[in-house]
């Protein structure tokens, strides 16, 4: 059995990750998915949260995306994410903010709410302080 695969991240902006990986997990349309080589050929959706790639030395890195799509065929995964970005360039004072302005909105409930976005708003940024939570205790 063949001990690594490729994996490819790319959002709509530019290609965040390409390399030989061991592993990928994320957070698919139905629950959880750990993508090891040989994994069956999968599409699914992604949802909101962390990618995290263990890498051929087992060394791991964490990235973040906010949705999109996971394709999985002999030898190679591919993550297409409408936004993707690595954890540690995860602007946490933005994540921060934009999590309170989910939680206003979905504590005011204005005339012109839109309650799924607000929920999708909050999921988004929820998700992004759990990555940088995992980086920091990785980092310990």
């Amino acid at each position: 059995m063949t001990v690594t695969m490729r994996c490819d991240i790319v959002s709509a902006e530019r290609e965040i990750f390409s390399g030989a990986v061991a592993m990928v997990s994320l957070r698919g349309a139905i629950g959880e998915l750990g993508i090891l080589p040989g994994h069956a050929p999968l599409l699914s959706g992604v949802r909101p949260g962390m990618v995290r790639l263990r890498l051929e030395g087992g060394d791991e890195e964490l990235f973040y995306a906010s949705g999109g799509f996971v394709e999985v065929q002999p030898g190679i995964v591919t993550i297409l994410a409408d936004t993707a970005s690595r954890a540690e360039d995860i602007d946490e004072a933005a994540a921060g903010e934009a999590r309170q302005a989910a939680e206003r909105a979905l504590a005011e409930q204005a005339a012109d709410f839109d309650f799924s976005l607000a929920a999708a708003q909050l999921a988004e940024a929820m998700a992004q302080q759990r990555t940088l939570e995992e980086l920091r205790t990785r980092r310990r």
